[in-house]
C-alpha cells in the first residue's frame, strides 16, 4: 500500500484534464501568444494610478489570468490562478453600490470565485508546481481547488499526494478524509489513510478507515491484512478474533475470511516465541551448570589421585621426569580449582533464583499451551479453507508454512539433545522431523502451480535442500499425522 502515492503521482503528472499546454499546436500557440499580450497589457494597466482604482481593470485582469491558468499556459505565469483569485477579491473590494453593498462586478467576481473554471485554474497551477517539485505550493493550490469544488475527489487526493511529499501528514490525512467524504471509490486510498493514522498512533481512526475500505471492497486482501496487523500490533487480540469470527459466521464459505482468521491465530500463537526461547535457554543453561560443576569436581578428584600416586612414586624413585609430571598435574589442579570456583558461583546464583526458575517453568508451560491452542485453531481454519477451495493459493501456501514450521520446532528439540539423549532415540526423532518437513512439500508444490511467486520458489528450494540432507545422512523420513 505504500506504493499508492507513487502511482497516483504518476497519474497526476499525466492526467489529460490538467496537462499543461504543449508547444507545436498552432491554435494553442496562437492562444498562448494572445494571452501573453493580454497579460502584459494588464500588468501595465495596474501600474496606472487612475486605472488601478477601477474595479473593471481588476476584473479584466482576473479573467485574463484565470484564462492563462485554466488553459494550462503556465509558462506565461506559474502563479496565474493565485493572481486571478486575488484580482477577483480586489474587484469585490472596489465595486460597491450606493448602499455599500456589492456592485454588479463584485457579484460577478463572487460567482467567479466559486465557479468550476477557477477550480480548474488552481488545479493547473498545482500540477505545474508539482512537476517543478514545489510541493508546498502545489498543495496550497490544489487545496484551494478542492475548497472551490467540494464535490471533486481529485483535488483532495492530489493535495494529499503533494502533502506527503513534504511529510505534512496532518494535511494528507485531512485531504484523504475529504476524498472519502466526497465519494472516492479507490479502496487502496483507504489503506493509505489508515497507514497515516497508524503512523501517528491513531489506531481507532486507522481501523475506521480500513472498515470503510473493506465495506467498499470486501475482497481486498491488503485492507483485511492491514486491519489484522493493526489489531495485533495494538494488542487487540480478542477484538481481532471476535471481528473475524463474525465475518466467518456471516459468510462461512468465504475462503479469504477463513484464511485471515487463521492468520490472526498464527500471529497470536507466535507472539510469545521470543519469550519461550529465552525461558528454554535459561532452563537448559541451569541444567548445564549443575552438570559442568559435577564434572569439574570429578576432574579435581582425578588430579588429586594422580598427585598422590606421583608423590608416592617419587619417594621411591626421585626421577626428574616424574617431578616434571607432578608439577604439570599440580598446575592443572590449580587451574581446575579456579574453574570449579566459577562454576560454584554460577550454581549458587542459580540456587538463589530457584524460586524464579520455578515461576519461569510455569510461565514457559503456559506460553507453550497458549501457542499450541492457537496453532490448533490456525490449522482448523486453514483446513476449512482448503475444504471449500483446494485451489486457493493462500490456504495452500500458509498450510505448507504451518507444517514446515512444525518441523522446525521438532528439529530444535532434537538439536537441544546431548549425545546421551540422542543415542537413545535421536535417530528415530530425526526421521519424524524429516517426515514432517516432507508433509509440507505437496502444499508448497500446489501453491506454486496456482501462483508461481518468488516466495514459494524460495521455500521450495530450501525444503528440497533439507530433504536432500536427510537423504545423504541415510535418515528414513517417517510421516505421521
Amino acid at each position: 500500500m505504500k506504493q499508492v502515492f507513487v502511482i497516483l503521482a504518476a497519474c497526476l503528472l499525466t492526467t489529460g484534464v490538467y496537462a499543461q499546454a504543449q508547444p507545436g499546436n498552432t491554435a494553442a500557440d496562437l492562444a498562448m501568444e494572445t494571452s501573453k499580450k493580454e497579460k502584459e497589457k494588464s500588468d501595465k494597466d495596474i501600474t496606472d494610478a487612475k486605472a488601478a482604482v477601477k474595479a473593471s481593470t481588476w476584473m479584466d485582469r482576473a479573467k485574463i489570468y484565470e484564462n492563462i491558468a485554466s488553459s494550462g499556459f503556465m509558462k506565461i505565469d506559474s502563479a496565474a490562478a493565485t493572481v486571478a483569485y486575488d484580482s477577483f477579491k480586489k474587484v469585490i473590494e472596489l465595486d460597491k453600490d450606493k448602499k455599500g453593498g456589492p456592485g454588479k462586478l463584485a457579484k460577478e467576481a463572487e460567482e467567479a470565485l466559486k465557479a468550476p473554471v477557477m477550480a480548474t485554474a488552481f488545479m493547473q497551477q498545482g500540477v505545474a508546481k508539482f512537476q517543478s517539485k514545489n510541493y508546498a505550493d502545489a498543495m496550497k493550490a490544489m487545496s484551494i481547488a478542492g475548497d472551490i469544488n467540494p464535490k471533486d475527489t481529485l483535488a483532495p487526493l492530489y493535495t494529499a499526494i503533494a502533502a506527503q511529499q513534504i511529510k505534512d501528514n496532518a494535511t494528507a490525512k485531512t485531504q484523504l478524509e475529504k476524498y472519502i467524504a466526497g465519494g472516492g471509490k479507490d479502496a487502496a486510498i483507504y489503506g493509505s489513510l489508515a497507514m497515516l493514522y497508524r503512523g501517528d498512533n491513531e489506531i481507532d481512526k486507522a481501523l475506521a478507515a480500513l472498515d470503510k475500505g473493506i465495506a467498499l471492497a470486501p475482497a481486498n486482501k491488503d485492507l483485511a491484512n492491514e486491519k489484522i496487523n493493526i489489531m495485533l500490533s495494538s494488542n487487540r487480540m480478542e477484538e481481532a478474533i471476535s471481528g473475524m469470527k463474525q465475518m466467518v459466521d456471516k459468510d462461512p464459505n468465504n475462503v479469504q475470511n477463513l484464511v485471515n482468521l487463521s492468520i490472526v491465530y498464527n500471529n497470536i500463537g507466535h507472539k510469545a516465541d521470543e519469550e519461550i526461547r529465552k525461558l528454554e535457554g535459561d532452563s537448559k543453561k541451569g541444567g548445564n551448570t549443575a552438570k559442568q560443576l559435577a564434572d569439574g569436581k570429578s576432574i579435581i578428584d582425578a588430579y588429586n589421585s594422580e598427585i598422590a600416586r606421583l608423590s608416592a612414586t617419587i619417594k621411591k624413585t626421585p626421577k626428574p621426569e616424574l617431578k616434571r609430571q607432578l608439577a604439570d598435574v599440580q598446575k592443572r589442579l590449580a587451574d581446575q580449582k579456579v574453574e570449579v570456583a566459577k562454576l560454584e558461583a554460577d550454581a549458587k546464583a542459580a540456587a538463589a533464583g530457584a524460586a524464579g526458575a520455578s515461576d519461569g517453568a510455569k510461565r514457559l508451560a503456559e506460553l507453550k499451551q497458549t501457542r499450541t491452542e492457537n496453532m490448533t485453531q490456525e490449522k482448523t481454519y486453514l483446513d476449512k479453507a482448503l475444504a471449500i477451495d483446494p485451489n486457493n493459493f493462500d490456504a495452500n501456501f500458509n498450510t505448507a508454512v504451518f507444517i514446515f514450521n512444525e518441523a522446525v520446532e521438532m528439529k530444535r528439540g532434537v538439536d537441544r539433545m546431548d549425545m546421551a539423549e540422542y543415542s537413545k532415540n535421536g535417530k528415530e526423532l530425526d526421521g519424524k522431523v524429516c517426515g514432517k518437513f516432507k508433509q509440507s512439500l505437496p502444499y508448497f508444490t500446489k501453491a506454486k502451480s496456482i501462483k508461481d511467486e518468488t516466495e514459494v520458489n524460495e521455500n521450495l528450494t530450501n525444503l528440497t535442500n533439507i530433504l536432500k540432507q536427510y537423504e545423504e545422512k541415510k535418515i528414513v523420513c517417517i510421516e505421521s499425522k
